[in-house]
């Protein structure tokens, strides 16, 4: 893992990254309130997003590429034209920040979690919201959804993750492998797992089928919470950041590659390229790292 490019960003915190599904632009969202776009391989600024009026915390983009959520702690989700950057819906609904946004693979759904204890579901064109989903008594901070599209992923501060099922909005499942908190969740790119990071410092790969354990990886002793995780494209190597460490881990079998510890106290989102061939995390500190992890 080698780092490459170490971007000045936003001028508060970054929150989040992803790359765009074609590979070819970096977004991030910051605790200035924006959305920032940057060109892949150059790293340079190529457009950026206004709307909100506090800290953007999430991303997501549309599988058809051409829309972007948004989730902020003013308690909105926007729904962004992309690339242009017009506002298509503001939705409104939650009452707490908005910490996870996700399309379905269909581009027609979006799914949205807050600290309010709540997920809903909206609909992408009409911005209407479909369905209310009350489980959770704490703060939710993550949500999943199947690749193919049927069934939804959520947890938060406590022990449970709930599965959902998506047509009818009624929950199907709960699991309670971890303590304190639940991370990140997302599925594995073939579907066979759910995988979840723990205030434990452990990530659980549960099998869909049955949600039986498939494995489950210690961190060694990453140091605070494993608030995000990724997968590469080819569901092979893993990253995980917490307070001051990003790790990268290969999958079969499970072993941790390398770890790099960085000097911000907080390491955020993480995200690879669609080629697996780099890396990128949001930090406390402004900035955007990116690593490349092959020729």
């Amino acid at each position: 893992m080698k780092s490459i490019a170490v971007i000045e960003a936003h001028a508060s915190h970054v929150s989040s990254v992803l790359f765009t599904h074609l590979g070819n632009e970096l977004i991030s969202a910051g605790m200035d309130n924006l959305i920032k776009r940057w060109s892949v391989p150059g790293w340079d600024l190529s457009g950026t997003f206004e709307g909100h009026q506090k800290s953007v915390n999430c991303l997501s983009l549309s599988p058809n590429q051409d829309r972007l959520a948004s989730g902020s702690t003013d308690n909105h989700v926007i729904i962004w034209t992309y690339p242009a950057g017009e506002i298509l819906h503001k939705l409104e609904g939650h009452t707490k920040s908005v910490v996870a946004v996700q399309f379905s693979p269909d581009s027609s759904w979006l799914a949205s979690a807050s600290y309010d204890s709540t997920v809903r579901l909206w609909d992408v064109e009409t911005g209407q919201q479909t369905a209310l989903l009350r489980k959770h008594k704490k703060n939710v901070t993550s949500a999943a959804i199947s690749p193919d599209g049927r069934l939804l992923a959520t947890g938060g501060l406590g022990e449970e993750i709930y599965l959902w099922d998506v047509t009818t909005g009624e929950e199907i499942g709960v699991l309670s492998e971890h303590q304190i908190a639940v991370g990140s969740l997302l599925f594995s790119p073939d579907g066979e797992y759910l995988v979840s990071s723990g205030g434990e410092q452990r990530v659980v790969f549960h099998f869909t089928r049955d949600w039986s354990i498939a494995r489950s990886i210690d961190l060694h002793g990453a140091g605070g919470y494993p608030w995000f995780a990724a997968l590469s494209p080819d569901g092979a190597v893993m990253a995980v950041s917490s307070a001051h460490r990003v790790q990268l881990w290969s999958l079969d079998p499970p072993d941790m590659d390398e770890e790099v510890k960085l000097k911000p106290k907080g390491i955020y989102g993480l995200t690879f390229s669609p080629d697996g061939r780099y890396l990128a995390n949001a930090a406390a500190d402004k900035r955007i790292r990116i690593w490349q992890l092959y020729d």
